[in-house]
């Protein structure tokens, strides 16, 4: 295991599978903040207004900046209010939500076998990684699944390293089957025997013995397995523990409960045993693959998570045969003696390759989208929680604020306005069509399933969906589980993306509202304000807390009316973190966290401004890796310091002249933000990725230069002449290359 940081937990255990019902007195106090700061913010604006109107000067400064703090506090209150809205929400799903028995599940699927197709989406990604996760969907006890690794590295890599890690990466597919395909056959062969038996109305005795023996066998398969399972870290046990063990336990007590009826002389149905042996079969039964599609030149190679996605699901139910091109191997449709075949299904399931799964996700998931009443239910899913016991006190934390995130996401699904999750989902294939947009490129067509406009492509797409009359739902458990950033250059990745793409999705959220008024079922106003503070209150959040910092507000316009209409909103989060199993006084770790992520946000912000201005498409970067961790780049690491250096000042300055109120917000800003810094960043790594950013710096990449036809007549490359056209006779001489190798291979076949 890995040394842990001070200041971690020792518990790796992570919270239940199901919510702890809410107590009245508790919904009651939730109304209760709700109520007060509504109110106080009232007082606050009727106040400030009132002083406005008294003021004899009316200094035009005066009344900006009164207006100005007016609107920063508004918008800041608008957020604090849709917090304590979601969570009111979760809180009454979690007391609603009755889970479904599981014998009415196997009832379910061995009558009716809805397909699925797990995609994996992975690219340069650890392959000890991405095999917890391949495995957590292999073992999901599915009767119809196909699990897909979507590998979107370079196929052709020139480091020696990348290949092997490429090779070890395909080989993931057929180690895996060959892993579980003693115990399929065994269990295959197993039902096959019961299945040509005595069919009889009850079975009993002996027979739920051997029943009982099967279970046993799987168990100890599992525990044998997880026993093998390499343990270096916290995600490591969580996989052995709570995929494996819990598991094979579960196993063991259907053992148990098997041997007590056959001892007691009591029996159960034959469909029942039938459903049970299936069960078994279900578990270890899967079909796995991968796919390339940088491999294939008809096929998108923008490099995001969308597009790796949106080919494969192009592709579906479709038969291809490779052809040889001077562009390189495109697919084509064809109906006689394929090379490559990709089954169709009725269900996706979206997954990155950080993720694991527990045992029920799909089929409790499949089985809610195939009731009734929610056939217009495109997307479901659990909002993924992080895995708990973390080495690092920044993965700890950022966990801290990905289990609260949990908690607002189940909430928004009561006011109907749920977002769709990228990290894991259950998607309905028929509204990816629903939504699906088309267009050229290099000749050929592209659909465009999953939006790929912003790095957030799942909230973009949750706009689209429910654009075309489809809903989405948070399931209320908790059955999957993502990686938190373990460092703050890893992270910076990751809320720099988030922060970046809900303002371009903005319009087309006021256009959804527009279309569905017309239609006769308007937005609610609570789905659209949920919805806004989702996309925009990065943006807003980030400006206001600048303006905050930075600019010296009068100290009148500070009241104890703005205190108490915040107060609220953090005794709540302190109570969230108190029900996820962490310390209250969490929420000041979690103040000063998003202080040095400040600039991380605006950051994101900016490029969405950015993206909107230009047209064009922000790339997402990745940082280089520095003794094991995500170097930081040097302006992320600077402007804590900025922030901490600004905050003391502005705390000596309102000192000196008298502004009480301001001198306290900034010293308490400057000391969690220097809290946070050292417990986060640290000084020493601060020093080591700036030492380290300043010598990169003086490498410049050398790019190849683009060689051109000297010589068109001795060297004509006729093959590429025929296929792009003369194009000034610049044809690319390693399109010969391309070419001319697989066609000799070809005449030699």
């Amino acid at each position: 295991m890995k040394k842990k940081e001070f200041g971690t937990e020792k518990s790796t255990k992570p919270l239940s599978v199901l919510h702890d019902h809410v107590s009245v007195s508790k919904l009651t106090l939730n109304r209760l903040y709700i109520v007060t700061s509504i109110g106080f913010w009232v007082l606050y604006v009727s106040s400030t207004i009132f002083k406005q109107f008294t003021n004899t000067t009316h200094e035009f400064q005066t009344v900006v900046e009164a207006a100005l703090y007016i609107l920063i506090v508004t918008l800041l209150n608008f957020s604090a209010l849709i917090y304590l809205f979601s969570r009111e929400g979760a809180f009454k799903r979690f007391n609603q939500h009755t889970r479904v028995p599981r014998e009415k599940i196997d009832q379910f699927f061995t009558q009716k076998q809805p397909t699925i197709t797990v995609l994996v989406p992975s690219y340069d990604e650890e392959v000890a990684v991405i095999r917890k996760t391949l495995l957590s969907a292999a073992l999901q006890e599915y009767p119809q699944m196909r699990v897909v690794l979507l590998i979107d590295d370079n196929p052709v890599p020139n480091n020696p390293q990348a290949f092997e890690k490429l090779e070890a990466t395909k080989r993931l597919i057929h180690e895996i089957t060959m892993l579980l395909q003693e115990p399929r056959d065994h269990f295959e062969q197993v039902l096959k025997v019961f299945e040509r038996g005595q069919v009889t109305k009850k079975i009993a005795g002996d027979r739920l013995r051997a029943i009982a023996r099967e279970y046993t066998r799987a168990g100890d398969w599992l525990s044998e397995m997880a026993q093998q399972e390499i343990n270096e870290d916290h995600v490591d046990q969580f996989f052995i523990e709570q995929v494996l063990h819990d598991l094979a336990n579960e196993l063991y007590l259907v053992a148990k409960a098997l041997l007590t009826a056959a001892n007691q002389q009591s029996s159960i149905d034959y469909t029942r045993a039938h459903q049970l042996y299936c069960r078994l079969v279900w578990l270890f039964k899967v079909e796995l693959d991968y796919f390339q599609r940088k491999k294939y030149s008809s096929l998108s190679h923008e490099a995001n998570k969308a597009m790796n996605l949106n080919a494969y699901i192009d592709l579906m139910g479709g038969s291809y045969q490779i052809e040889r091109t001077p562009a390189g191997d495109i697919l084509t449709r064809t109906e006689e003696t394929p090379d490559v075949v990709i089954p169709d299904s009725e269900f996706l399931l979206t997954l990155d390759a950080d993720s694991i799964l527990l045992r029920e996700y799909c089929l409790r998931l499949v089985y809610l989208l195939n009731q009734a009443e929610n056939k217009k239910v495109a997307v479901t899913q659990t909002p993924y929680s992080s895995f708990r016991g973390t080495p690092t006190r920044i993965e700890r934390i950022a966990g801290a604020t990905t289990d609260l995130q949990h908690i607002l996401h189940q909430g928004t699904t009561y006011y109907g306005a749920t977002f769709w999750v990228g990290a894991n989902a259950v998607i309905r294939k028929k509204a990816l069509e629903d939504i699906a947009e088309i267009s050229y490129v290099n000749g050929f067509k592209i659909r465009r399933f999953i939006q790929d406009r912003t790095v957030i492509e799942d909230t973009e797409s949750s706009v689209d969906l429910e654009k075309h009359g489809w809903q989405l739902v948070n399931y209320p458990e908790r059955l999957s589980y993502s990686a938190t950033p373990p460092d703050f250059g890893s992270l910076i990745i990751q809320r720099r993306r988030w922060a970046n793409g809900g303002l371009l999705i903005l319009p087309k959220l006021f256009g959804t509202m527009k279309q569905r008024k017309k239609a006769g079922h308007p937005i609610k106003w609570m789905e659209f304000c949920m919805r806004l503070n989702y996309m925009a209150s990065i943006s807003w959040a980030s400006f206001s807390l600048i303006f905050l910092l930075a600019y010296p507000f009068a100290e009148n316009l500070l009241s104890v009316y703005i205190l108490c209409s915040a107060l609220p909103y953090f005794m709540a989060m302190a109570g969230d973190l108190n029900y996820s199993r962490y310390k209250r006084t969490d929420i000041f770790r979690i103040y000063g966290f998003n202080l040095i992520l400040l600039a991380v946000n605006l950051a994101g912000v900016l490029k969405s401004i950015q993206q909107a201005l230009t047209g064009e498409k922000i790339p997402f970067a990745r940082t280089p890796k520095v003794n094991n961790r995500t170097a930081s780049p040097t302006i992320y690491l600077l402007m804590p310091v900025v922030i901490i250096l600004f905050s003391s000042f502005m705390c000596y300055r309102s000192l000196l002249v008298g502004n009480w109120g301001n001198a306290l917000f900034a010293g308490f800003n400057a000391i969690t933000a220097t809290w946070a810094f050292v417990s986060y960043i640290g000084i020493w790594n601060m020093c080591v990725d700036i030492f380290h950013n300043f010598i990169d710096w003086f490498f410049v990449e050398v790019k190849p230069k683009h060689t051109t036809l000297q010589n068109p007549v001795n060297d004509l490359n006729w093959q590429a002449v025929l296929y792009y056209g003369d194009d000034k006779n610049k044809v690319p001489l390693n399109v010969e290359l391309q070419y001319s190798k697989p066609l000799a291979k070809k005449r030699e076949e």
